[in-house]
């Protein structure tokens, strides 16, 4: 039986973007190891024509457009699935913005698995037109998807409201494990190993920055709470209001790619503050949890699945603050919350997992293989019972 799978949806490998394209970049290593043939579509910035190399064992195929933002990622996404529709392989789609174009697969019997995300068109951010689109689209994706991927049960319990629970799976995003680090990326920043908290995100609303930095500052910690990301007081609200709450003991350490510096960041500090209150299973707590963090996450049904006892759960600045005094006062708290994230990540979240879930899931829908393979594997059953 031929093994072919191309993937789409992403900006390409090496990762160099976000959590798509990392989930994109390890599931293919695994199935490349594992036999199969993997051709990944990459995002190109010019004019000129389509071109195809090899990295890694994964044939990439690089497509490029002019635009820029949102429409520039359309027009890829359309040429990708149309370039896709030559073949009759397999596909595996990251994200349902542009789902429209996946009835082009559809109508040809070609057989796509499409991994949703999270409940994208209800963010606020987006604004009225886009949630609208993102909203059909995810219509769409349901409907035109062979199989729905969801990254976290949550998800998996919305998606049953738009699809039949037999057409969906959750399968959780991964991360490196993280067993040390270099110490020169804590130096540099003017920061002492176990002297500092770290927060990485989006510094918008939902993820609960504001409170952070005020549950932190609301008194003196003898800790520092390093941010990564930009803070722009003098463009953006919010991030002045972040600014304006933070005590002297915030550093805000700009953003920060080196996926290095980051894991060494993560690894020598005494604590991950979590702060995400949508989407799913978040790449940056998956991360953290791979570096042995003792985390304190916003409380919520997302984060609770994830970190389960990994971590101790705060909904405002003041319980934030209660939550800190109580990691910060007791060296034995801070090792049993290491240890149970250690384990946590090491039960469900390392690449290899992961990576073998998802080939359970698309050896199902080989073109080649009919419906020989069991309705559903042991794994992906199980994981529903959870």
């Amino acid at each position: 039986m031929s093994k072919t799978l191309r993937i789409l949806g992403t900006h390409g490998v090496p990762a160099a973007y976000g959590g798509f394209e990392t989930a994109a970049e390890n599931i293919a290593l695994f199935l490349v190891r594992q036999g199969w043939r993997v051709i990944v579509y990459c995002q190109a910035a010019g004019d000129g024509s389509i071109t195809e190399d090899v990295w890694q064992g994964i044939e990439r195929v690089h497509v490029p457009v002019t635009l820029g933002g949102w429409k520039g990622t359309s027009m890829f996404d359309w040429l990708s699935i149309r370039h896709a529709c030559r073949h009759r392989d397999l596909c595996l789609t990251f994200g349902y913005n542009t789902a429209v174009f996946n009835l082009m697969q559809r109508l040809r019997g070609i057989p796509n698995v499409i991994n949703m995300d999270g409940i994208e068109w209800s963010r606020a951010r987006w604004g009225l037109a886009k949630q609208a689109i993102l909203y059909v689209n995810e219509r769409i994706g349901c409907f035109v998807g062979n199989h729905l991927i969801a990254d976290h049960p949550e998800i998996e319990k919305y998606l049953r409201t738009r699809a039949p629970q037999r057409k969906i799976s959750t399968l959780t995003y991964g991360a490196d494990p993280v067993p040390d680090a270099p110490l020169a990326p804590v130096f540099a920043l003017g920061l002492q190993p176990g002297g500092y908290l770290t927060l990485v995100a989006r510094p918008i609303p939902e993820n609960s920055i504001l409170e952070i930095v005020q549950g932190f500052s609301a008194k003196p910690r003898g800790k520092q709470l390093v941010l990564l990301g930009d803070y722009d007081a003098a463009q953006d609200a919010y991030h002045a209001a972040v600014r304006a709450a933070a005590s002297p003991e915030v550093v805000f350490a700009g953003a920060i790619y080196d996926k290095a510096v980051v894991q060494a960041l993560r690894f020598h500090g005494l604590a991950y503050a979590h702060g995400h209150t949508v989407g799913g299973t978040n790449p940056s707590l998956v991360e953290a949890m791979a570096a042995s963090n003792a985390v304190i996450a916003h409380d919520n049904a997302y984060n609770r699945w994830v970190a389960q006892d990994a971590a101790l759960y705060f909904d405002s600045a003041e319980s934030f603050s209660a939550r800190l005094d109580e990691l910060l006062g007791s060296a034995e708290l801070r090792e049993q919350l290491k240890q149970a994230s250690a384990a946590r990540y090491a039960q469900e979240f390392t690449w290899e997992h992961v990576a073998g879930q998802y080939e359970q899931l698309l050896l199902r829908f080989l073109p080649s293989a009919g419906r020989a393979v069991a309705e559903t594997t042991p794994a992906l059953k199980d994981r529903r019972e959870q």
